[in-house]
């Protein structure tokens, strides 16, 4: 398999950036494009070794903004949903689940957008069940992410805290996510070639988005994570309606 390594580190960039501004959202900008250039089986390895880097990257320099107990509490909860996330895998059609995930997003991303602020969880009660649902869906389709972001969303943190605790949750499930790839064989010689080169570019994203972040005022920054969601149900919606 050859890696087209400039167009390949280019997509890598500019999903770290996307991912270095907002906490979120670089798969949602990687995958379609790196499906452009190489194979699903290289394309989602790659996207797995930067993803842990951009986390220990942005919570290196956010770590004081982390709700640690935020983070854990979500972590922990999605490890309890994993066992179901498998049984469901083993037993129920993944597209109305998926498409059910997908209405929600989209739902909620526009609403919030034409009345921002109404939607808001005062307390961290509800952390464990997002939790738990992030683990069903990472273990049974592997889109543990939109709920974990759809809290962070609906408990109002700042830029800086919404940015720092998911990646207090990124950081490990990716981690583990990426290990099973491994063992899976999915970490060949030109993936690995690939991901060695994309660094820098990742590392001059990193920079580059502490810059962007710093500059996005907090009102305007949330609108524009509810775009990002927004944008994230739809492609959701599409794949599965499409059914790819």
């Amino acid at each position: 398999m050859t890696i087209p390594l400039p167009l390949v580190v280019a997509v890598v960039f500019v999903a770290a950036l996307v991912r270095a501004t907002f906490g979120f959202g670089d798969a949602l900008v990687g995958m379609p494009l790196l499906a452009l250039l190489i194979p699903l089986r290289a394309a989602t390895p790659l996207m797995a070794m930067v993803a842990p880097v951009l986390s220990a990257g942005l919570l290196v320099r956010e770590w004081r903004h982390m709700d640690l107990r935020s983070s854990m509490r979500l972590v922990l909860s999605t490890v309890a949903g994993i066992p179901l996330g498998l049984f469901i895998l083993a037993h129920v059609d993944e597209k109305p689940v998926n498409l059910a995930l997908a209405a929600v997003i989209v739902l909620f991303a526009a609403y919030s957008l034409a009345r921002p602020g109404l939607l808001r969880l005062k307390t961290e009660a509800s952390a464990p069940a997002f939790g738990f649902v992030a683990g069903i869906l990472g273990a049974a389709y592997n889109t543990n992410g939109p709920p974990v972001v759809l809290y962070g969303a609906l408990r109002g943190w700042p830029p800086e805290k919404f940015r720092a605790t998911l990646q207090g949750y990124f950081l490990p499930t990716g981690l583990a996510i990426l290990a099973g790839q491994g063992i899976a064989g999915l970490w060949t010689r030109p993936v690995v070639t690939a991901f060695l080169a994309s660094l820098p570019a990742a590392a001059l994203a990193l920079f580059l988005g502490a810059e962007l972040g710093r500059r996005i005022p907090a009102a305007r920054f949330n609108r524009y994570v509810y775009i990002l969601m927004l944008a994230l149900g739809l492609a959701l919606l599409i794949k599965n309606l499409a059914g790819y």
